[in-house]
């Protein structure tokens, strides 16, 4: 029998988050897959929370509908679009299951992989069970550009995340405390994660193609990129004042070559190239190094802001 949390005011035993960004064509295949995975792991006493990035389509109508034959559904709207990351933390912070299983509803991942986790959270007693591909799907590009982005940021961060991982996880309440404990304005999910700690376990999942085109662009992905990096490590800065310090020691060294050949040879001029070579290389690296450190700045402007991630329109509960 489903139980409808609200009546019993016991906290459901498993909240389903996920986020609607375009999603209409996904959600009736998704709330029904929910609700047969539910069943399959033997849970009746759940809620379903959904957040409203600022969806343009009608995903939201269409869940309000759907409350009217699934009463543990919980829609969240929020103003407008803020990104998936900061609907998903909006999505973890009003969630109240003991249990929250995290995933997209583009169907990329079926809902139907709900019970694994389960099974492999309760024989595991570990606080979160993360879902990773074995083998990336898509285009030889997507694959190659996808590790290349996991990779380059457990180069560059102290933070290491298994690669390949997915948004798909289960985890417990106090695992999730933990997370919204941590006061970050530049989210990125994955990385604080692994940073929350805890004992967290592996499960292999196949992805499948999206059906339609992704709202993940090849400029996106870039920019996530780079606020990963930037959000998780200082390794950048650190590399920079070691190039500076290289290039000053070169630029004395060659100073000292001037000056050498010049009492030796009497050579005053060595050639306009070489010249050219070196204003054009220190100007491209302090354009970068500028431009690393107008980064991390952001970063401190935007922290110490202290904006709301996110702002709550209406919460239909």
């Amino acid at each position: 029998m489903i139980t409808n949390p609200e009546a019993t005011n016991t906290p459901p035993e498993i909240s389903i988050v996920s986020t609607m960004y375009r999603s209409r064509p996904f959600l009736e295949r998704f709330l029904a897959e929910s609700l047969q995975a539910l069943s399959d792991a033997r849970c009746s006493h759940f809620e379903i929370l959904l957040v409203n990035d600022g969806s343009p389509d009608d995903s939201l109508a269409y869940a309000l509908e759907r409350r009217r034959d699934i009463p543990q559904l919980v829609v969240l709207d929020l103003s407008r679009n803020f990104g998936h990351h900061h609907a998903i933390q909006a999505g973890l912070q009003h969630a109240t299951g003991e249990l929250v299983f995290l995933i997209d509803c583009d169907l990329e991942v079926s809902p139907l992989v709900l019970p694994d986790f389960y099974r492999k959270l309760r024989e595991s007693g570990c606080d979160m069970v993360f879902g990773y591909q074995e083998a990336r799907k898509g285009s030889r590009f997507e694959q190659m550009s996808g590790s290349l982005f996991w990779k380059g940021f457990n180069f560059l961060s102290d933070t290491k995340i298994p690669e390949n991982i997915v948004t798909e996880r289960i985890m417990t309440r106090r695992y999730v405390t933990a997370l919204l404990q941590m006061g970050d304005r530049n989210l990125f999910l994955a990385g604080m994660m692994s940073w929350a700690g805890f004992h967290q376990i592996g499960l292999p999942v196949t992805k499948r193609q999206r059906e339609g085109q992704s709202t993940y662009t090849f400029m996106r992905r870039i920019g996530l990129m780079v606020n990963a990096v930037s959000s998780f490590s200082a390794q950048p800065l650190i590399w920079l004042f070691n190039i500076g310090v290289t290039i000053t020691l070169l630029s004395f060294l060659f100073v000292f070559y001037l000056i050498l050949r010049k009492l030796v040879f009497d050579d005053a001029l060595l050639g306009f190239t070489s010249v050219m070579t070196v204003m054009t290389l220190s100007l491209g690296i302090l354009t970068t190094a500028i431009g690393i450190v107008g980064i991390y700045l952001g970063k401190v402007f935007n922290q110490v802001q202290n904006r709301p991630n996110y702002v709550v329109r209406d919460i239909y509960r």
